[in-house]
């Protein structure tokens, strides 16, 4: 790991302001790359998408090349009909012009309540005020990871560097994601940058396939948001020998990656809306790991679960309750069962059977702020791991009075 987030990465710069979109706090961001990148994306399987998505999603399959990524918190632009499309557009020509880049090279995201305008006024005059702001260093990156904040209660941002051939290579990445985040596609707000030099097509299977074991395994509520999306922006800078092949680079690039998205998914799960702990769920010996992927997905999800973790129960039923509708196939009565945390590590169920544990021990391991249960269905290789919290009072609390 090393300091910083998306101005890690030789080449890229950032900036975050309050534009008067919210409130009080910080609600606009930018990033950009004068060195035009390749540009990857994955965004929601939502039928309703916001008016940012459709024009990520198209920015992504026509545009070879991209340079910036504008965001705005506070409001979704999402159900916002034929004015949330022009005016996502016009925020993207306000960049584009600001910038001198073409349009096709600016993609768009916006997060916060659904169903209202956007203020387009301020969207300009933020954008003015962005790019002004524009730096590359470590604190304007804080400055827009602080920004694309909604409920989050914290910033979330991480960067790694790494070597290809005699090229030192970083990717730095942010994120937002607090409530309605479940897998699904994205699940968040992400933007990730780097300044290796990969071709489109290699840089977009990447981002794709590394969702899947990352963003796409945690969930905090159960709901899929309107306006999930995950840019990765390539620009080339550390002069590396073009990736165009999946060679040792390539799986080198993937393996970095993953450290940056996996850290950003575990804490996207532990910033949570009124979460007390992380929950990172691991199934093991499955068959395969598409089994896997299902069962411990289906266990952070289930609220029943998220409850008891909250009240620090270990209502082992539970979970094996979510196991067995996951669609995951396995033989209860081959599950082992474990709960850790730094207080210590408990086998609660053998072979599908409670065993004879101390429910004060239990409760003490479950008190911490980050819990990990591993399944063991004893069946095969197949493994998988996600992350998700607790389900408090708190979140209805905040979910209650989310537009006031």
């Amino acid at each position: 790991m090393v300091k910083g987030g998306v101005t890690a990465a030789k080449g890229f710069m950032a900036a975050g302001i309050y534009a008067g979109i919210k409130k009080k706090r910080k609600d606009m961001a930018l990033v950009y790359t004068k060195k035009a990148a390749r540009g990857a994306g994955v965004f929601t399987q939502n039928i309703v998408k916001a008016a940012p998505v459709n024009w990520g999603i198209k920015v992504t399959k026509d545009s070879d090349l991209v340079h910036a990524v504008v965001i705005n918190s506070g409001i979704a632009n999402a159900a916002t009909g034929q004015e949330g499309e022009d005016n996502n557009r016009i925020m993207a020509e306000t960049v584009a012009t600001e910038l001198e880049i073409p349009v096709s090279s600016v993609y768009t995201a916006s997060t916060g309540v659904i169903g209202q305008e956007l203020p387009i006024d301020k969207i300009i005059e933020g954008i003015k005020e962005l790019k002004d702001n524009l730096a590359s260093d470590i604190k304007s990156g804080l400055m827009a990871a602080d920004a694309i904040r909604t409920t989050d209660t914290f910033t979330k941002e991480c960067a790694v560097s790494f070597m290809i051939g005699d090229k030192e290579v970083v990717i730095g990445g942010m994120s937002k994601g607090s409530g309605m985040i479940h897998p699904n596609m994205a699940t968040l707000l992400g933007v990730i940058t780097t300044d290796v030099s990969i071709s489109k097509e290699l840089l977009q299977e990447a981002l794709s396939e590394d969702v899947k074991r990352t963003f796409n395994m945690i969930s905090i509520d159960r709901d899929t948001s309107t306006n999930d999306s995950v840019f990765l922006l390539a620009n080339g800078a550390a002069e590396n020998v073009e990736i165009t092949s999946k060679n040792e680079d390539y799986y080198n690039f993937c393996k970095a990656l993953n450290i940056v998205t996996r850290k950003l998914s575990r804490l996207i799960a532990s910033g949570g809306e009124g979460a007390s702990k992380l929950i990172e769920a691991t199934v093991e010996g499955a068959t395969n790991e598409e089994v896997a992927i299902k069962i411990s997905k289906s266990i952070i999800s289930s609220n029943l679960v998220k409850t008891a973790m909250f009240g620090n129960d270990a209502n082992w039923g539970r979970i094996l309750c979510a196991m067995g509708y996951s669609g995951g196939g396995f033989n209860p009565d081959m599950v082992d069962l474990y709960m850790e945390s730094e207080f210590g590590k408990l086998q609660i169920a053998e072979k599908g059977l409670a065993r004879d544990y101390s429910e004060e021990e239990a409760t003490k391991i479950l008190s911490a702020s980050e819990v990990k249960i591993t399944i063991d269905l004893n069946e095969g290789e197949g493994k998988a791991t996600a992350w998700g919290c607790d389900l408090s009072y708190d979140y209805v609390k905040i979910n209650a009075d989310y537009r006031s």
